[in-house]
């Protein structure tokens, strides 16, 4: 877009939503890309962040992924400053506790809630941090500032924006229904000082004709007094990381004509990294699917095991569905399966918790297909890598990825491994993860295994694809980004906007 942006001022502005998933990661990270634009140093902050989708920092810490697409609008790199504390479920009613990128404890959602007096200094020393390093900080709330039963010690929402005193921008999802109700409602449950802080509105996902809205929001700024910034429409086709859900559609199609590989994924209860399959989504010759409970798998020519933040738990889930079955008659019929991470560990002969790190201390037996154990381990391994795919027969493929895990494989499956990693020294490299002697299966413990085109293109092509096409899933993720700039300087009155912060 070549229209003359506003200049940004330094200092902060927060985006909170009605909801969760109203789109304030996204609108963070379109801020953040238009302030570069104008000429900003900027960086995105999110004070804490529950999300099962994490990325590997520049520093060797873990934060939201969300955090990392922000990053990587912003033009800078990810650290651990941009997303202090991050809470990784592993149950229904507890997290493992991440500050400053590094794992410190499993806590339940009642002993969080005394363990934030602690989490709030960690926030603060980070966010005093990025207001030296930079010009200006877009920071994403969490959820809604409207959890009333959340209130004490906030650090996620208005706890956090009266503690460093700066301003808010409320977005809404207009798409949901209701969308005033939800913005007069989050504004009733907030205190004077919180609704003051408010400076205005955002309406996000409209559709349709701009004109029959005005009318609502000439209604909603009477009776708030407070102005509406912008109405963003509708965004279809982005390729931008997922925070945390998996998309609400299961199913992603191939474009009609050609050859088509058929790739399935259980949808865990506890999938963690769902965003290595976005290039698989986005592929024109991929029909992709995500298998939810109680679903019966279709035929496939790709079954893909994902991440999972509880590997026992959701390893039993898969018997309990009938995929141990399943999987046996696919593998029996020729089909191809992939392992990562958490899915890796289930393909092993076992799965060791010895210190309880995912649960109670115990040991399941694994799927069996690949000659390893493992061993859950207290310490995480956080790295980027690079490296390339050693498929046997076919050329080495570039791979960038990371490695998210807390557990430790050894076997002699090992023996043939899947990938060659670069590490120190010249022209040094390591294996890692499994290939079946019958070349059906292939497990390691890299995320981002589609990311690359080289290797994206030689996995399906393994899977059965002869004639797969490279699609450059980093570029369709730029595209989108400026896209959404494009869209935000559009719709938005950026003046307004920005004129807020201080």
């Amino acid at each position: 877009m070549t229209a003359t942006l506003p200049a940004v001022p330094q200092g902060t502005l927060m985006i909170q939503g009605t909801t969760s998933d109203a789109g304030k990661s996204t609108l963070v990270a379109g801020l953040c890309r238009l302030a570069r634009r104008a000429g900003a140093r900027v960086a995105p902050f999110k004070p804490q962040n529950m999300a099962l989708n994490s990325a590997v920092t520049v520093d060797g810490g873990e934060i939201g992924r969300a955090q990392a697409l922000q990053a990587i609008a912003a033009g800078i790199e990810a650290h651990t400053d941009l997303n202090p504390v991050l809470l990784k479920p592993n149950s229904d009613l507890g997290s493992q506790v991440i500050i400053h990128g590094k794992a410190r404890m499993n806590l339940n959602a009642r002993a969080y809630q005394d363990y934030k007096p602690l989490a709030r200094e960690a926030v603060l020393q980070s966010y005093a941090r990025l207001r030296e390093r930079y010009d200006t900080v877009f920071v994403e709330g969490a959820g809604s500032p409207a959890e009333v039963n959340l209130r004490a010690n906030d650090i996620a929402n208005m706890g956090f924006a009266e503690a460093v005193d700066c301003p808010v921008v409320l977005v809404a999802d207009i798409d949901r229904g209701g969308v005033f109700a939800h913005l007069i409602g989050t504004l009733a449950c907030l205190s004077e000082s919180e609704r003051a802080r408010v400076k205005g509105f955002v309406i996000n996902r409209f559709r349709g004709d701009r004109t029959l809205l005005e009318p609502g929001l000439e209604w909603l700024e009477k009776q708030t007094g407070k102005p509406v910034l912008g109405v963003v429409p509708y965004l279809h086709g982005l390729t931008l990381d997922a925070e945390d859900m998996l998309p609400g559609a299961a199913h992603s199609g191939a474009q009609a004509g050609g050859e088509v590989l058929r790739v399935v994924v259980p949808a865990l209860p506890h999938i963690s990294n769902h965003t290595d399959f976005d290039a698989l989504r986005a592929h024109p010759q991929v029909d992709f699917t995500y298998v939810r409970t109680g679903e019966t798998p279709g035929a496939a020519d790709l079954v893909i095991l994902p991440g999972s933040k509880n590997v026992r738990d959701d390893l039993a889930w898969l018997r309990a569905q009938g995929w141990e079955t399943a999987l046996a008659r696919h593998l029996r019929y020729g089909g191809r399966v992939i392992g990562i991470c958490g899915g890796m560990q289930m393909l092993g002969r076992a799965i060791a918790d010895p210190h309880g790190v995912e649960g109670e201390p115990g040991a399941v037996a694994g799927f069996g297909w690949l000659d390893y154990e493992t061993e859950l381990t207290r310490e995480k391994t956080l790295k980027n890598v690079t490296g390339a795919l050693a498929l046997e027969g076919a050329e080495p493929a570039r791979v960038t990825g990371y490695e998210i895990h807390m557990g430790e494989t050894r076997g002699r499956a090992l023996e043939t491994p899947a990938l060659r990693l670069a590490q120190e020294g010249a022209g040094a490299s390591r294996p890692d993860g499994a290939c079946s002697v019958d070349g059906q299966i292939l497990a390691t413990y890299v995320h981002g295994l589609f990311d690359t085109p080289e290797a994206c293109t030689a996995l399906l092509r393994w899977a059965g694809l002869a004639a797969a096409r490279a699609v450059d899933y980093p570029a369709l993720r730029e595209a989108s980004l400026e896209r959404l700039a494009d869209t935000l300087a559009a719709s938005l009155d950026l003046e307004r906007v920005f004129g807020v912060i201080r």
